[in-house]
This record gives structure tokens, sequence and C-alpha cells, in this order.
């Protein structure tokens, strides 16, 4: 059976070997991912394909700015496992995202994408004239679609992340348990 729901930590490594495999190391060189970088993405908008267990495609939306105080959300990246491509996945998961994303009151989405792909889903280049992302990109890719009708008027400037920052454990914390054999599977360093 195949279900659209939202991803859990046990779901980490398989959407990672799928971006691997749809896009390979080069995905981290992307701008996008600088908006990304240390990030945490928006909350109810980090979605599966789950297949009987297994991840077969994967998206997520991240809190950014489309210019100075106009809060936006960023998609991508979007991937589905190359083994079901063309069958419809990928934009059963995109309208999911954009629904959800709309539910919970989200008024705008920016992604750089495959125009002709992402025209179906209402989004353009229409309103990200006078936007940019803080890194290289085709101008012509970088699209938008208002949640909202109005939502994106006169958006001007820098793109830039505004999502909660990821929580990373605390090295020393974890050096001065190790050393007091508080962590398990850890022995004491001498």
């Amino acid at each position: 059976m195949i279900t659209i729901r939202e991803e859990t930590f046990r779901d980490v490594e398989a959407r990672e070997a799928l971006l691997d495999a749809c896009f390979g190391p080069a995905r981290f060189q992307k701008t996008c991912e600088r908006l990304r970088e240390g990030r945490m993405p928006a909350d109810g908008l980090s979605l599966v394909i789950d297949r009987d267990g297994e991840i077969i495609g994967t998206v997520r939306l991240w809190h950014v700015s489309a210019g100075p105080n106009r809060a936006a959300l960023m998609l991508g990246p979007i991937a589905i496992d190359p083994s079901v491509q063309s069958l419809g996945l990928g934009g059963k998961l995109m309208r999911e995202a954009l629904t959800r994303a709309a539910d919970l009151g989200h008024k705008a989405v920016l992604l750089v994408g495959d125009a002709p792909y992402y025209e179906r889903f209402g989004f353009s280049a229409g309103k990200t004239g006078s936007l940019w992302l803080p890194g290289p990109y085709e101008r012509s890719r970088f699209l938008a679609l208002e949640l909202e009708a109005g939502a994106l008027d006169d958006a001007r400037g820098l793109v830039s992340a505004t999502g909660a920052f990821e929580q990373k454990p605390d090295l020393g914390a974890l050096v001065a348990a190790a050393a007091q054999g508080v962590l398990s599977g850890l022995r004491p360093a001498y």
C-alpha cells in the first residue's frame, strides 16, 4: 500500500539514500542547500511516500523570508525513487505538500526547479523578478506560487533562511559523558 505521511526520525536514513540516488553528492552544492543548512524544516511539511515500509518519495519545505519581513516557504528537494518515476507519485506528493502548507496558513512557496514541470502546480517566475538567492542559480528556474493571492506582491530582496535551527548535540557534554562512562557503548578515554 502507498501512503503519503509525515516523515519520522526512522525515515532519515532512507530519505538520505533516496536523495543520494536521485541527485548524488552535487545536491550539497546547490544554492538552496545554503538556505536549508543547519535548519529544521517547517513543522508538518516533511513528507514521505511510504510503500509497505519502503520510502519511495520525499519532499520538505523550509521557512524563508522572501525579502525583508515577508514569510514564505522554500520547497525542496523533492525526489521519487527512479524505479517508480513517471507514475504520477511526484505530482501527488507535490499537491499534498502544497495543500498542507495552505492548511497550515502559509501564504507563498518558492523553489528552484524545472519551470515546465512546476507550472502545472501554479508556479511561475512572475513573482520572483525582484528577489534573489544567496548563490548561483538560473533565473528562469526560480519560481513562486502564492497560496494566498497577493502574498508576494512587491516582494523584493534577498531570500534568506528564517526557520528554527537544527538541534546539535553539545560536543563538550558528549565528551564529558563518554569520559565518565555515562554513555552506553563508549568507554572512558585514558
